[in-house]
């Protein structure tokens, strides 16, 4: 399937500019064919115009943006092989990973496609008119969740299909009725114009206009501040670092309209080992501690860079087993150069510091990582800082802590993730109820043996945290509870029931459920 190395816009292949990059293969260095041209800023500026265009057209039906997330599925397996062979050449992820990656992102596309057609996300809410009421009447009220408008997406490196052009906050966006312009990835351009293909192609199949959806290719920064700080964009769905994350709010907020930016922005997702966990299956758990800080190269926003335990007669072999377990291990190929170099960097500050004993370790050279397991006492940790901080790849610190209360002060002491796990009996967990209390306040989600790598797309899931996790813990970048970031309510006060949202009108027409005079029901009013 070619590859052409234009923008996306509105449907139309734009390549008007004179600066050009190529993807490379992070595991040979050698560039990728064809050279895609960066946007200009006149394409930047039709790809939103059009969007918020489209938005302006009207609402489409629940059953039109249904099937338009099926159909973008329903593409994007067609596009076999080709899709994988391109994403492996750009990231150097192996194929399994890919093609599981390739499951998730149809998954969750189809995930939200039932959500639309099932309707029931946008929260209806009426209170009937109460005339006789005294002092004063009650007039008629009814909420419904509407779409915000045309949302920028940004790409994450680290999966170039779930979390990229058709992604997550695509998906969600798109649910929400909201048109999308995505930014793509540099790392990753061709596999992003494959997928915006089949976008273009999926919005013209279902006769949607061409503006719901462009994608935007380029390395400049200014590039992605051009995108946010346009007055057509009224949300922002990010997957990065702190540092890109922080820019783009900044931008968005300093707009004479600031706008929302979801950002997810990193964690090092700290574990805590009670003894009694380590005592029943402590072996088993520094493999699995292993497996999980190596997988993919430890490019995971679940990576496990942090991890607690007590001081005791089962510490001192646990730690042997992990090192032993990391020691030796093959180098990974990391997804490009600057998250490699970032790596090191972020490695030697690490192994470099006097508190820190490193057990296993293996910085690699070129795009290659290799694993790290380290271990300080927990009043380093308290000392500085810096130690809890993440390092983006396949490296996890441990600290010892001499007591229950250094524990739960380096708990108090942690800033914003998206995880914590606690590994413990049942007895521990309630023993520890003062610990979970503390993460209860620090994450977004709470794991009770298991690891944290993974994340399952369904609808209880947050994936999101206090800052700097994310900007907004309120809401997920993944599940369907996502879609929520894309809208927005809105109240009609004593509206004529011909004039309503089907979603508020007496007769549900769209079989929603509603909450009518404090109760839920499905049926007509």
């Amino acid at each position: 399937m070619s590859i052409h190395g234009h923008s996306l816009i509105a449907g139309v292949a734009c390549a008007s500019g004179t600066e050009t990059f190529h993807a490379v293969n992070p595991a040979t260095g050698a560039s990728l064919e064809p050279a895609f041209v960066a946007a200009t800023e006149a394409e930047v500026s039709s790809a939103c115009a059009a969007a918020a265009e489209a938005f302006n057209q009207g609402q489409p039906a629940p059953d039109l943006i249904a099937r338009l997330l099926n159909a973008v599925a329903d593409e994007i397996e067609a596009l076999g092989e080709a899709l994988i062979e391109r994403a492996m050449a750009e990231t150097g992820l192996p194929q399994a990973r890919l093609q599981g990656e390739r499951g998730r992102t149809c998954g969750q596309l189809r995930l939200f496609a039932s959500v639309v057609e099932e309707g029931s996300w946008v929260d209806a809410r009426i209170d009937t008119a109460q005339p006789e009421r005294a002092p004063l009447p009650k007039p008629d009220l009814r909420q419904v969740h509407m779409p915000l408008g045309p949302v920028a997406v940004f790409g994450a490196s680290n999966f170039p299909l779930a979390f990229s052009v058709a992604g997550g906050d695509t998906a969600s966006a798109l649910a929400a009725a909201c048109p999308v312009v995505v930014k793509g990835h540099p790392a990753h351009p061709g596999t992003s114009e494959l997928v915006a293909g089949v976008i273009t192609r999926a919005v013209a199949a279902v006769g949607l206009p061409a503006g719901w959806f462009s994608l935007i290719q380029g390395t400049a920064n200014e590039t992605s501040l051009q995108v946010v700080t346009h007055p057509a964009i009224k949300a922002v769905g990010f997957t990065g670092s702190l540092a890109g994350g922080r820019a783009l709010f900044a931008a968005a907020s300093a707009r004479p309209e600031p706008i929302p930016v979801y950002a997810e922005m990193g964690s090092v997702n700290p574990v805590f080992f009670l003894p009694g966990a380590l005592k029943e299956r402590g072996e088993q758990l520094a493999q699995g501690y292993a497996q999980s800080l190596m997988m993919g190269a430890g490019q995971f926003c679940t990576n496990p860079g942090l991890s607690l335990a007590l001081e005791d007669e089962q510490l001192p072999g646990f730690i042997k087993q992990v090192a032993a377990a990391i020691d030796g291990a093959a180098n990974q190929t990391m997804l490009h150069a600057g998250i490699a170099t970032a790596y090191r960097a972020g490695l030697d500050r690490l192994t470099g510091h006097a508190a820190v004993d490193v057990r296993a370790a293996n910085p690699g050279a070129g795009n290659e990582g290799g694993a790290a397991f380290m271990v300080t006492c927990a009043q380093a940790l308290l000392d500085d800082s810096s130690l809890s901080e993440e390092v983006f790849g396949p490296c996890s610190l441990l600290g010892s802590c001499s007591s229950r209360e250094e524990m739960l002060a380096i708990a108090d002491r942690l800033e914003g993730h998206l995880t914590a796990t606690i590994f413990g009996t049942a007895e521990e967990l309630a023993e520890y109820a003062d610990l979970v209390a503390i993460l209860e306040r620090k994450v977004g989600r709470l794991i009770f043996n298991a690891f944290p790598t993974g994340v399952e797309v369904c609808p209880s899931m947050h994936h999101g945290g206090p800052y700097p996790a994310t900007m907004n813990p309120m809401y997920t970048s993944v599940g369907t509870a996502a879609i929520r970031r894309f809208a927005r309510p809105v109240c009609y006060q004593g509206w004529p029931e011909t004039h309503l949202p089907a979603a508020l009108q007496d007769a549900n027409p769209l079989g929603l459920m509603r909450l009518v005079n404090g109760n839920l029901t499905r049926e007509k009013r």
